[in-house]
C-alpha cells in the first residue's frame, strides 16, 4: 500500500506546478480611511480584511513563474460602501461609496532582480455598481475585483512581456 501511494505521488509530483510566492504588509488599521465595522467588534473585523485580502493576493500569486515573490503593502483602504450609525449598524453599499485601495508593490523574479516597483498606486472603481456581480456574495468582492484586476493588467501582463 505504501508503495502504491509514493507512486502515485511520485507520478503526479512531476506535473505540479510551482508558484510564485507573496508577501503581504497591512499598516495600523486605525490610519485607514474606511474599514469600520457594521455589528462586528472592530479588532475581529481587521482581522478578517487582512486574512481575507491577504488569501486574495496568495492566491493571484501563485499564477507567478517558480521563484518569483510578490511583495504587497496596503498604505490604505477605502471599503465599498459606508458605515452608518444608528439602532442597527449597516453598511450601506451605494455608487458614490465606491472601493479604494491604496497600494505598494514590488515583484522580484528567482534570481533576486526586482521587475516591477510601484509606491502610490491607487485601485479604485467608481463604477463598481455597474458591473456583473458573479460571487458578489464574498466576503470583500470589490476589494479583491479591484486587487484581481490590477494583478492581470500589470503584473502578468510585465511577466508575459518579458
Amino acid at each position: 500500500m505504501n508503495k502504491l501511494v509514493a507512486i502515485i505521488v511520485g507520478i503526479f509530483s512531476t506535473f505540479a506546478v510551482h508558484a510564485g510566492e507573496a508577501q503581504v504588509t497591512f499598516k495600523d488599521f486605525k490610519d485607514y480611511r474606511d474599514v469600520k465595522p457594521s455589528n462586528e467588534a472592530r479588532g475581529s473585523y481587521h482581522k478578517r480584511i487582512a486574512s481575507q485580502l491577504e488569501k486574495h493576493i496568495t492566491k493571484l500569486a501563485e499564477q507567478l513563474p517558480e521563484g518569483y515573490k510578490l511583495e504587497v503593502t496596503f498604505d490604505d483602504i477605502d471599503l465599498a460602501g459606508d458605515v452608518r450609525f444608528n439602532a442597527d449598524d449597516l453598511r450601506i453599499v451605494k455608487p458614490i461609496y465606491f472601493p479604494r485601495l491604496d497600494i505598494s508593490y514590488s515583484l522580484v523574479d528567482g534570481k533576486g532582480m526586482k521587475l516591477l516597483a510601484d509606491s502610490d498606486v491607487n485601485l479604485k472603481d467608481m463604477s463598481f455598481m455597474d458591473r456583473a456581480r458573479i460571487g458578489h456574495e464574498e466576503s470583500f468582492y470589490h476589494e479583491k475585483r479591484l486587487l484581481s484586476e490590477w494583478f492581470s493588467e500589470t503584473i502578468l501582463s510585465a511577466i508575459e512581456s518579458e
